[in-house]
């Protein structure tokens, strides 16, 4: 492995990298492309064709873009009640304690976040009372991805999380694996408390969702993790229809001292290479020598791994590895990717906690790492990518949920006064029409006359 200290150009496309971050040493470097915003014009004309297909015939378009990249074409796509039964109960008993296990840890967090969201309502003047409230969407598509890796926890991420917000009606859509049904996905879906089901995948299982056919009620957010036809259909159905975030590939960056096991390090960063040959896996270490041993151990793992058709083009092509000189320095750094999971391997894990603000999730200490978050933990893996990190969380209970405000007005001498205030600052913006409902309201409280309103002789 060629080591790099020409790093300049690297910084520089680093997007959002303040002045003051100076990377000293880059020992991998990955190749650096133009930012594209949204799909490839290929992949966004096909997705726009199907969304419009399906709006304009319903189940006939959906059953035939089923047929055509999953040769899948039951007589229903809805599982029944006696159908699900029968598949859950052909489980190995040890995987469904699994699910029941890990969905206590999902439920139980989601739970608490929940609980966190208060409603309140205020009095600011007198007899005045504002409110808000959190409210349920009416109902939650979630969209469980399938393809090389059944993605079984997206069902508890999706579906739980809905449940626990208060969603009345959540539709789960997976599509089938090689014309066989995902049992234990189909499982989990149940068992996290999905109210339909249904063996479809893809951009017309995201399009039904959200534009309803003769056999599927519409919803009204969509969440869950996909391909990048999946996320082109919810960026071009947002809008009609509320998401969850716009996804890319999965993304894991990992801050490292010189107190780092280099072969935990190694092995970390591939497990989330192996997502697909497109995840970027990035180190920034306060030591040259724990870089050097990560990519001896990296070089030694590779060839034994099963999923090294993807982690090691991955890795090829979008690993990385910057030695700096202080953790600050590293802090810094990372916030400059806003990474969808950052590992935090060092002698004091939580300062990232108050160092750090751009990142998906953190975890923090050797003890956890990124594939915990991803299946058992209980924290949500639907996490921003591409940087949005910058600007939103991942997904959770609030998603979910409207804050809606109110307000009523009991005492008639602050109506009163609202309504002169509010006559005058709407005329200051000309809006006459506005400024004439506050008038209207003063003048009755107050025993006045309007002058714009009509005589009886006009």
């Amino acid at each position: 492995m060629k080591f790099l200290d020409n790093y300049a150009t690297i910084e520089a496309s680093i997007p959002h990298l303040p002045a003051k971050a100076t990377m000293k040493t880059v020992l991998k470097a990955a190749p650096r492309t133009s930012t594209q915003r949204g799909a490839e014009p290929s992949v966004r004309a096909t997705v726009e064709q199907i969304i419009e297909d399906v709006g304009r015939r319903g189940d006939e378009a959906v059953r035939e873009y089923s047929e055509r990249f999953d040769h899948w074409s039951p007589e229903a796509f809805r599982l029944d009640p006696a159908r699900i039964e029968e598949i859950v109960d052909g489980l190995p008993a040890q995987v469904l304690d699994d699910i029941r296990f890990v969905q206590r840890q999902v439920r139980s967090f989601a739970r608490v976040q929940r609980d966190s969201m208060h409603d309140v309502e205020v009095e600011t003047l007198p007899g005045v009372f504002l409110g808000h409230r959190h409210v349920p969407v009416s109902a939650a598509g979630a969209y469980i991805p399938g393809g090389r890796y059944p993605l079984t926890a997206s069902a508890h991420m999706t579906i739980i999380t809905a449940k626990v917000a208060g969603v009345p009606r959540v539709v789960a859509c997976t599509p089938p694996i090689h014309g066989e049904i995902p049992a234990a996905t189909v499982a989990a879906a149940h068992l996290a408390g999905a109210d339909e089901i249904y063996l479809l995948g893809g951009v017309q299982a995201v399009a039904a969702l959200a534009l309803g056919t003769e056999t599927m009620r519409p919803v009204d957010l969509i969440a869950g993790p996909g391909n990048a036809y999946v996320a082109e259909a919810k960026r071009q159905l947002f809008g009609t229809v509320g998401i969850d975030l716009f996804a890319g590939p999965t993304e894991i960056l990992i801050i490292a001292d010189a107190h780092a096991d280099p072969f935990v390090v190694a092995v970390d960063l591939l497990s989330q290479a192996e997502h697909g040959p497109d995840s970027p896996a990035v180190l920034i270490t306060t030591s040259r020598e724990v870089g050097e041993e990560v990519i001896r151990h990296i070089d030694a793992l590779l060839p034994g791994m099963p999923t090294k058709d993807f982690a090691e083009p991955a890795w090829r092509n979008h690993g990385e590895i910057h030695v700096v000189d202080t953790l600050d320095e590293a802090f810094t750094l990372a916030d400059a990717f806003a990474s969808e999971h950052v590992e935090v391997l060092t002698e004091d894990p939580r300062k990232a906690l108050d160092l750090m603000h751009d990142f998906g999730a953190l975890f923090l200490g050797e003890g956890t790492c990124v594939s915990y978050g991803d299946k058992v933990i209980g924290t949500n893996h639907v996490l921003p990518t591409k940087g949005a990190a910058r600007y939103t969380g991942g997904l959770w209970v609030g998603k979910y949920l409207k804050t809606v405000t109110y307000q009523e007005v009991r005492d008639p001498e602050s109506s009163a006064l609202l309504g002169e205030v509010c006559g005058r600052a709407a005329r200051v913006e000309l809006f006459e029409g506005h400024a004439r409902a506050g008038d209207v309201r003063a003048a009755k409280i107050r025993g006045t006359t309007v002058p714009w309103a009509p005589t009886a002789s006009s």
